[in-house]
Formats: structure tokens, sequence, C-alpha cells
């Protein structure tokens, strides 16, 4: 845990949110700037900083986080579509330091043009 990290706090119930899943490893919550109808964030509990810092030793940690996330979606009833988005360091857009991943949907979400 990295006691100036958010998601740590969050993962340690020290900051309360609501948890749309939880279990050893992974946690789910909803984004507080929500970019779209359903927007979730997925972490590990485990403080990972981004994902350009992992290796073959989190292989299977990451997977659970991958298949965590596909079940949190199909709990949030997005069949349909969704999203996923990992931002990794700060020219990727990563705001805060803890490896997480985006569920966005609840609404067609197009193609990702680059600006």
């Amino acid at each position: 845990m990295s006691e100036n990290c958010i998601f740590c706090k969050i993962a340690a119930g020290t900051i309360a949110t609501q948890l749309l899943y939880q279990d050893e490893l992974v946690l789910a919550f909803p984004d507080i700037a929500p970019q779209a109808p359903v927007h979730v964030l997925v972490i590990p509990r485990r403080h990972i900083v981004s994902l350009e810092l992992l290796t073959e030793a989190d292989r299977a940690e990451m997977g659970h986080l991958l298949e965590r996330t596909a079940h949190v979606a199909r709990q949030l009833g997005l069949q349909a579509g969704y999203r996923t988005i990992i931002n990794t360091n700060a020219h990727g857009g990563q705001e805060v330091f803890h490896l997480h991943l985006h569920i966005l949907g609840g609404k067609p979400i197009g193609p990702m043009v680059a600006r």
C-alpha cells in the first residue's frame, strides 16, 4: 500500500465508496467524474503504479483483473457493449498512479479518434 494513494485508501477501506465488486485481489467502484452513463473503475488491491511496470510475475493477477472486469460489465448489464481503457503514465492520460481499468458503457460509444 502506498500511504498517499487514493486507490490504496479505498482498497484498505479508509476512504468509503460504493463497492460494486470486491474479492481478495481486485475491487470495482464508480468513477467520481463519469464520462459515460456507466463509468466504473476496476483496480488491483495491490499498489501497482502503472501498466508500464508489469512483469511476467504479474501475469496471473492481471488475468484475474481482466476476467473480473468482464464479470463486472456483465453484472452492470453492459452485454450490448462497453469500452475498457487503461491510461498509462502521464502522457497516456494517467492521473492516479495506481493501475486501474475504466469500464465505460450505457450508451453507444463511437470509435476512438486521436486528437
